[in-house]
């Protein structure tokens, strides 16, 4: 049990930790995420909360389940979210934050001093009891309930199933452990290696990464407060997932300007993470950074301050280049779509909760739609490079092989396909890949043939 780490966290007593921890499940339940769910909960609480909500939406479908066994009816929301809180975290002793008893005692302790539940608090103490008494036979009871096996819901499992029919088990099981620290190494700056060296001098534990088949950036040991990384404020270094930063040295590679300077485009560029490291590798270019919400245009202006790098920043609809192109083709577009986010559930393990299935067919017909908006943009000779944080097909190899058939001037390039969590590149085009752990993604370079 995670004991120590846990009370290290505890910033008030447990039962007002499990309330907070039970209005954060709640709020997914209702459509909300957990991040802006978490930037509700007092700051004084936040810590100890975040960790706690970070394991409950991990083991979230065996939690339901187990209710399900004590509670055929469920109670009301507020005592529902508390008591499957509770259940999540303590129904497997090895991974508890805290000892089973005292979580099954500070959550009716909570029951009891909210206003809402304190009527509940005697049938949440009874069901806690109960499962304490009877949890290898409610364990054993919830087995062949594919969402409690998984974690995941069972339209989730039986899409990975058909996508992934060798992978599929690794890729659920990657998404139950916390994902690591992955730094981006800013080149104009240091090489990997001296960087490394920066972060040992500090005592900062960790290996390199490769993209493109070249080193790239760190993956820490143990996660440090980026204030502590040697010139983050600076710009030396960015948080990135090893996934993720293989999108600026794709599009890059081999790409030649057709004027004075590359011209690019990064057309749903928030949060800048991909803008700015464009800019790292090709500090010359001239990059059109778009999102269509414009308080997350301010964040990538944040990020592009950071690196101290200069990007047009617009806030447009990327579908509708009318109201935001200048008729000048671009080199190469990094379209970066809005996705399922079906790859990262290690990071936000309350997505899988937040998606419905229709929400697949949704995004992939706003995909599809970005393509066909942007790719015209494209100059002959020019490159497009499609990627999302999925592994569904529908969002990847799906997408882009119907594009290539309606769009006879594509050409793809080698391109590493779906990149399931830690597992080499599914495809086989790229054969270099020594990321190690990273979140599932997809990538396609597409070429404009000149006909």
């Amino acid at each position: 049990m995670a004991t120590s780490q846990a009370a290290s966290n505890l910033q008030a007593p447990l039962w007002q930790l499990l309330q907070a921890t039970a209005s954060v499940a709640q709020a997914v339940h209702h459509g909300r995420s957990m991040t802006a769910a978490i930037e509700q909960v007092p700051k004084d609480l936040r810590p100890g909360v975040q960790a706690l909500s970070f394991q409950a939406m991990r083991w979230w479908g065996r939690a339901v389940a187990i209710r399900k066994q004590l509670a055929r009816k469920a109670p009301p929301a507020t005592a529902d979210a508390l008591l499957c809180t509770a259940l999540a975290l303590s129904w497997r002793d090895d991974l508890a934050p805290y000892a089973v008893h005292t979580l099954v005692n500070q959550a009716v302790e909570a029951a009891r001093r909210h206003k809402d539940m304190r009527a509940q608090a005697p049938f949440v103490n009874a069901c806690l009891r109960r499962f304490l008494r009877e949890r290898d036979a409610l364990l054993t009871a919830t087995e062949d309930d594919v969402t409690a096996q998984w974690n995941h819901p069972a339209w989730w499992v039986k899409r990975l199933q058909h996508d992934h029919p060798d992978r599929w088990a690794t890729i659920l099981e990657a998404a139950q452990v916390a994902a690591p620290m992955t730094l981006r190494v800013n080149s104009q700056h240091h090489t990997v290696a001296h960087y490394l060296e920066a972060l040992q001098a500090q005592g900062i534990e960790g290996k390199v990464i490769t993209a493109e088949g070249q080193p790239s950036g760190v993956q820490l040991d143990k996660a440090v407060p980026v204030h502590v990384l040697p010139g983050f404020s600076q710009g030396h270094v960015s948080v990135q997932d090893a996934a993720a930063q293989w999108a600026a040295p794709l599009l890059l590679k081999g790409l030649k300007a057709a004027g004075p300077q590359l011209r690019l485009l990064d057309a749903c560029a928030a949060p800048g993470g991909k803008t700015g490291h464009l800019l790292e590798c090709e500090p010359s270019a001239n990059v059109l950074a778009l999102d269509v919400d414009p308080q997350r245009c301010e964040r990538i202006q944040q990020n592009v301050d950071r690196l101290q790098v200069h990007a047009q920043i617009v806030a447009a609809d990327a579908a509708d280049p009318s109201k935001w192109w200048d008729g000048q083709s671009f080199d190469g577009i990094l379209l970066d779509a809005p996705c399922t986010a079906s790859g990262i559930g290690r990071r936000h393990p309350d997505v899988r909760w937040l998606r419905r299935e229709s929400d697949v067919a949704q995004l992939a017909a706003i995909q599809a739609k970005l393509l066909k908006a942007l790719w015209p943009l494209v100059r002959p000779g020019g490159r497009l490079l499609y990627c999302t944080c999925s592994v569904f097909k529908a969002e990847g190899e799906t997408q882009i092989q119907t594009f290539v058939q309606h769009n006879t001037d594509a050409l793809i390039l080698p391109s590493p396909g779906h990149l399931t969590p830690s597992n080499v590149t599914s495809d086989a085009s790229l054969r270099d890949n020594g990321m190690g752990e990273h979140d599932g993604f997809y990538y396609a370079l597409l070429e404009k043939r000149s006909m």
